[in-house]
């Protein structure tokens, strides 16, 4: 809380897939635990690659996370909390528009909010509801990548089908890792159209 404003607060991490978003929330919630802060940590069902229960990073960090289906849960997570100060989202692009409202009732409710995602498809289209919730958010960190190309900044998530460029038309929705997306710069992120 706010010392000054006995308030919470909104905090987005965002960026590119490989930029280290959720490494960055990973660190926020250590450093919030060794503070003895309690923690709730929640993740969209979708989101399976590092099991079921977990938030992982690309280079195996973990962290114990309550799994939320964005559809039908998102506003159990007030009954689900205990008193916890920090309460964290990750991959807040797999969740719907809710998840705004809800992060401004928790932080309505004195409570640190910890938000990261991707803001961008594959399309380097905006990604609801991070653009809101860029919007709203007190604190807000846009992280880029290196891109896979040519090395430069990257801030774009290149979704690839067996090697190649998705087409424009393919759904906006496909989780996966290294083995689909890699980090691209503007020049070098592309989309089939044919």
């Amino acid at each position: 809380m706010h010392e000054i404003t006995n308030s919470g607060w909104v905090e987005v991490i965002t960026g590119c897939m490989f930029s280290g978003k959720t490494e960055e929330l990973l660190r926020r919630l250590r450093r919030a635990e060794i503070a003895n802060q309690e923690v709730a940590t929640f993740k969209p069902a979708v989101d399976d690659r590092y099991g079921e229960a977990t938030v992982g990073t690309h280079n195996g960090r973990e962290w114990e996370a309550t799994v939320v289906d964005p559809e039908t849960e998102l506003w159990e997570v007030p009954d689900q909390l205990n008193g916890e100060e920090v309460v964290a989202f990750d991959e807040a692009n797999f969740f719907t528009d809710e998840l705004v409202d809800l992060c401004e009732f928790l932080a309505a409710d004195d409570r640190r909010v910890i938000v990261s995602g991707t803001d961008q498809t594959f399309r380097a289209e905006p990604f609801e509801p991070l653009p809101r919730l860029i919007a709203l958010a007190e604190y807000v960190d846009k992280y880029q990548a290196i891109c896979a190309q040519c090395g430069e900044p990257a801030t774009r998530n290149q979704r690839l089908i067996g090697g190649e460029p998705a087409h424009v038309e393919d759904p906006t929705i496909m989780v996966g890792a290294e083995e689909s997306y890699e980090a691209r710069c503007r020049d070098c992120h592309t989309l089939r159209t044919d």
